[in-house]
């Protein structure tokens, strides 16, 4: 395939995006005025809502190109797509009833608007999940590719060209290194692209070959050539990328910032320090933790009664657990042992055949039961619907020490369920992999990553094996 210019691509998506607006809009109008499903009739004519739904696709293209919502995204998750999918048909929408607010035009049912709104959202998600599928096993056989060289050609050069040819999908080629310590690699990097020249000779290979990308992998002692050549590489036309030396020390997604005046890489980019998604993210927790109150209040007040009758004691367990910013609370749970010295409950893990435990206590346990008053935890504002689980203060000072990164976790708040749980590491399993698992999650966070953990707890069930 020969590749096209991005401007060429850009103006395909517009088109592509404005005919997909212009279908829904016929589907939309068919569902609301034709179909008889909805009993409505509408009092202007098809013509007039045509006018409007070619308004509203010139406004979502507009804004779209005003957000870069047409630039390349192969390096992005598709849930990102989505997000920039809603915000743009969300404003644009907005935008619209402005407009028709100025031209007092009132006769436009808002309930089709709202009808039309939904159906481009899902409609043009899932064309560009189709496209983006299509494009990744076209890049997968070799087509649609971009072209990188690797500047350094050590550890930091190895490293990139490894995790590079692990996602063959994301259509990158690398056409050589360049260096200035070694003319070819050692003898167990033999299979690498070759090193074609040293440092000095970039100007010319990057007049000779096709490079679309030069990658930085220099050690830090090399600092100083950095300046020349982005210069070259900018003289050229060529994209520069750097991948800092230190770059162990970093998460998956630094980023920049800026205090006073000077840039910063920030080494924990958390998208819960956001203000509108910390907003987001609690109201959906409310709205969930409420809902989830009353569809479970019968199971509820049965294990509320079935702990009353057959165990003497509190129905409701509470245990200190450290949340977010390290703060300490109570955490809810149905008491699923029998009344023991609370300094026992807070430093002894519970174990296969516990002999603690209650003949109710240990159907709630495997069947995940005994969590449900955490939803109460939730609309308190102490947790989340999805979050890292809460562990207690005991063992929070063990596994600090001995589990690198553990205090991460408590940068946001705690969950009833989250990415480790529905991978299943619950209960008795490796608190190594949790707190990887729990990593990613703080650092990649969105909604959609947070409907579908809660969707995997659920299709994965709530029996766990390793809860005892």
């Amino acid at each position: 395939m020969i590749r096209q210019s991005q401007r060429f691509l850009t103006q395909l998506y517009a088109l592509a995006d404005f005919v997909c607006i212009q279908l829904v809009f016929l589907l939309s109008w068919w569902l609301k005025f034709q179909s008889g499903w909805i009993a409505f009739s509408s009092p202007l004519p098809f013509k007039h809502y045509m006018m409007w739904s070619v308004a509203y696709g010139l406004i979502a293209i507009g804004i779209s190109y005003f957000v870069n919502f047409y630039t390349p995204k192969r390096r992005k998750r598709f849930s990102f797509e989505v997000l920039k999918i809603i915000q743009v048909h969300i404003f644009s929408l907005l935008l619209l009833l402005s407009v028709l607010f100025i031209l007092k035009e009132v006769d436009v049912s808002r309930s089709y608007l709202f009808l039309f709104l939904v159906n481009n959202i899902l409609s043009i998600s899932l064309y560009r999940y189709l496209v983006k599928k299509t494009l990744k096993r076209i890049r997968q056989k070799g087509y649609n590719r971009q072209f990188v060289l690797i500047l350094g050609a050590g550890t930091l050069g190895r490293s990139f060209y490894t995790k590079l040819k692990q996602h063959p999908e994301l259509g990158y080629e690398v056409v050589g290194f360049l260096d200035d310590y070694q003319e070819k690699h050692e003898t167990k990097y033999k299979h690498y692209k070759p090193i074609i020249g040293k440092i000095d000779d970039l100007e010319s290979v990057l007049n000779d070959l096709i490079v679309d990308e030069v990658i930085i992998a220099l050690p830090l002692d090399a600092h100083r050539k950095f300046g020349s050549i982005i210069n070259v590489c900018e003289k050229v036309g060529v994209k520069t990328h750097i991948i800092p030396d230190f770059f162990d020390f970093l998460p998956s997604k630094p980023y920049f910032d800026n205090f006073a005046g000077m840039p910063l890489i920030n080494v924990r980019d958390i998208p819960l320090d956001e203000f509108q998604n910390r907003v987001m993210k609690r109201l959906f927790d409310i709205v969930f933790a409420t809902a989830a109150i009353i569809i479970t209040f019968p199971v509820m007040l049965a294990s509320f009664i079935a702990i009353k009758l057959t165990s003497p004691g509190p129905v409701i367990f509470k245990q200190e657990r450290v949340g977010l910013n390290r703060r300490r609370f109570m955490m809810y749970k149905f008491r699923t042992m029998r009344i023991i010295p609370e300094e026992a409950s807070n430093t002894q893990w519970t174990v296969e055949n516990d002999p603690r435990r209650t003949k109710v206590g240990t159907f709630l346990r495997k069947t995940s039961l005994d969590e449900l008053p955490q939803f109460f935890n939730v609309l308190f504002g102490h947790m989340s619907v999805v979050g890292p689980r809460p562990e207690r203060p005991f063992f929070v000072e063990q596994f600090k020490e001995e589990v690198p990164k553990y205090m991460v976790k408590h940068h946001i708040r705690p969950g009833i369920t989250g990415w480790a749980q529905s991978n299943g590491l619950r209960g008795d399993t490796s608190i190594e992999e949790r707190i990887n698992h729990d990593i990613f999650y703080i650092e990649n966070w969105t909604f959609l990553f947070d409907i579908k953990i809660i969707w995997r707890t659920i299709i994965n069930g709530f029996i766990n094996k390793n809860a005892y």
